[in-house]
């Protein structure tokens, strides 16, 4: 079993090593028949992309790293040296390794990859000022900040009132792209 556990242990470890080798560090980007966002870490789950999937190459890889890793020392531990009983404990270290890579692999991704786009229904009571009159029954233009950035958007008066430029209004409502405004 020693012999298994090894072999496992350095796979993973090669695995890694190369990947981290010839990832970018020679342009592989530019590389002929590259595809252009075409990314292994896609695995079997891309339906949510950006994302990181628990069946991409780099959790496998950590899987027959830890259970290569974890049998060579529950093979080792008296306790543990059955092959029956250092093998289940070695698959239940992998699958251990394997959703902590993943965890953190996905916490990164959504981190670095979210976008910086706000969320609508936040609006909903935020400050705007009137950058195109509202005439009676119109539409005219608002700026609001959310994020730390500044936005525009079309806007109508609530009660059908004229709004006048470079007045404080509230957003009460948005329907479709068309933002809604109250007068403070």
């Amino acid at each position: 079993m020693d012999t298994l556990y090894l072999i496992c242990f350095g796979v993973g470890l090669l695995f890694a090593f190369v990947s981290a080798f010839f990832a970018d560090v020679f342009g592989g980007h530019d590389l002929p028949g590259h595809v252009a966002d075409a990314h292994a870490e896609g695995g079997f789950a891309a339906r949510e992309m950006p994302g990181f999937s628990p069946l991409s190459p780099t959790t496998i890889a950590a899987f027959i790293t830890g259970f290569g890793g974890f049998g060579m020392l529950f093979n080792r531990l008296p306790a543990t040296s059955h092959p029956a009983v250092s093998a289940t404990l070695a698959t239940l270290a992998g699958f251990v390794v394997a959703a902590a890579v993943f965890w953190v692999f996905r916490k990164v991704f959504r981190a670095t990859q979210s976008s910086s786009e706000g969320r609508v229904a936040a609006l909903i009571g935020a400050e705007a000022t009137i950058i195109t009159p509202i005439p009676q029954d119109g539409v005219g233009e608002i700026a609001y900040v959310q994020g730390g950035s500044r936005y525009s958007a079309p806007a109508r008066g609530e009660d059908g009132f004229a709004i006048g430029n470079g007045a404080s209004v509230k957003i009460t409502r948005i329907v479709g792209a068309q933002f809604y405004v109250r007068a403070t």
